[in-house]
This record gives C-alpha cells, sequence and structure tokens, in this order.
C-alpha cells in the first residue's frame, strides 16, 4: 500500500495531515500496522494534553506485542478518535484513514520537516 501524498511522515512510521481548521491529525502507516500485526486495544492520550515531539500519544495493543505511539509534532491534543477503542481493527485494515489524535501544533514548521510520501517510501 502507497504512502499518500497528502501528508507528511515520521522516520517512526507515523502519519501527519494537516486540516483546514489548523489542527494535524496523527496516525500509523501501512508498514506500522504490519509490523504491529492484528490490533486489539487502543489507548490515547487525553483531550488538552500538551505532547513534546517523541513523547507518546497512544498506546496500540496487538496480539504480538503493545507499542507507544511517539507524536511527530509538539502540540496540544484537541480530539482524539474515540471509535478505535470499539473497533481498533481498521488501523490493520485501513491505516490511512483512521487518525488517532488530533493535535493543534506548538510550531507549525515541525510538519514540514516530517518525510514527503516519496522520501518515507523510500525509506521503508
Amino acid at each position: 500500500m502507497l504512502p499518500p501524498n497528502d501528508r507528511r511522515y515520521s522516520a517512526t512510521h507515523q502519519w501527519v495531515q494537516p486540516s483546514a481548521e489548523g489542527t494535524l491529525a496523527i496516525g500509523i502507516t501501512d508498514f506500522a500496522q504490519d509490523q504491529l500485526g492484528d490490533l486489539m486495544f487502543v489507548e490515547l492520550a487525553s483531550v488538552g494534553r500538551t505532547l513534546k515531539a517523541g513523547e507518546s500519544c497512544a498506546t496500540l495493543e496487538s496480539v504480538k506485542t503493545a507499542s507507544e505511539v511517539p507524536s511527530p509534532v509538539g502540540g496540544t491534543v484537541h480530539a482524539i478518535n474515540d471509535s478505535l477503542k470499539d473497533h481498533p481493527e481498521v488501523l490493520n485494515t485501513e491505516p490511512y484513514d483512521h487518525w488517532l489524535v488530533k493535535i493543534t501544533p506548538h510550531h507549525a514548521e515541525d510538519y514540514t520537516q516530517l518525510l514527503t510520501a516519496e522520501d518515507y517510501q523510500h525509506s521503508v
């Protein structure tokens, strides 16, 4: 599955997609979900929490392992995707259609420093 061109990517396999209201949606890439295996549980950072880049924005538990998801950019959690609590498996089947959290970034330039889809594709 090719990564969509409408977002940027981190070297730790998260995608970041800007929205019209200025928030950034954060999700996991197809490579990440493949490495994790079948997801069973998702725990998300709480709304209002301030995150530094690299700090966990979610914990994903699969049949293989539990993994912290580092936020690729710093900011304040604006929204969480509550539907993942009941249906974490959608991250396995459609990783680019389901975000984990949306954050209001502290520094807009953090987004532009992430990898383009082409650069990310070459890195995996």
